[in-house]
């Protein structure tokens, strides 16, 4: 089996998604933007993990690349292939099916609670009626035609969402571990200024152990969910 992931920054990589690839058995390859443009064939590929960046999915006239992104996206949506986003990746992924990417009313950093929505297993993934997540986004996106939402925020009203039986986007993070979570701190410091729904860097930091832990488990479910087949 193979996984191939898409990362944006340097300082945003799998985190909690690495360890469960490799005990899954899963050879892992990656199209980093920053250095390269290669990307595989759709069909070689059984899984795809479109991870966070700061940029924007409406940028393509600075960053033509995003583009090439979304080109390729397309084609692993149209091969059915298991496919997970992660806040921008999500973003990618909505706008590549149509929907509208724009600023959400409040950026949303910090862990704040997420609320699933009813969903009717095994078809759609459900998650936690409540849970905490890292959140770390200024955009939002409308749901994608055909999609269904999986869970909100106070914040944010689509927080995660799922299209067919292969494609969940997740606008929050479940492979935040504190090396990740303190990195975006160094590279993104002016995110920080305040907010009503923004912490402030030693609050999120202080996370205990077991938040982190929570949120990883949550994220080998949901990859169990999406490679079932």
């Amino acid at each position: 089996m193979r996984a191939h992931y898409l990362q944006h920054v340097p300082f945003e990589d799998l985190g909690s998604i690495a360890p469960w690839l490799a005990a899954a058995g899963y050879q892992t390859t990656c199209t980093r933007w920053f250095r390269e443009a290669a990307l595989p064939e759709p069909d070689a590929i059984d899984l795809v993990i479109v991870l966070g960046g700061p940029m924007s999915v409406n940028d393509e006239a600075t960053l033509p690349w995003l583009a090439t992104e979304k080109a390729w996206l397309r084609r692993c949506l149209a091969a059915d292939k298991a496919v997970l986003g992660i806040c921008l990746g999500a973003q990618l992924i909505a706008s590549v099916l149509g929907a509208r990417v724009y600023p959400n009313a409040t950026r949303e950093i910090g862990w704040f609670p997420v609320y699933g929505e009813p969903t009717t297993p095994p078809a759609r993934f459900r998650f936690p009626t409540e849970f905490e997540a890292f959140h770390w986004h200024g955009e939002t996106f409308d749901l994608p035609p055909g999609a269904v939402r999986l869970a909100r925020s106070a914040a944010c009203a689509n927080q995660a969402f799922q299209w067919g039986e292969r494609v969940v986007g997740l606008q929050f993070h479940l492979e935040t571990t504190p090396e990740t979570a303190h990195a975006l701190v160094a590279h993104c410091p002016a995110d920080l200024r305040p907010g009503p729904w923004v912490q402030p860097a030693e609050q999120l930091l202080a996370t205990p152990p077991e938040r982190y832990a929570a949120i990883h488990r949550l994220m080998g479910e949901l990859l169990a969910f999406l490679t079932h087949r």
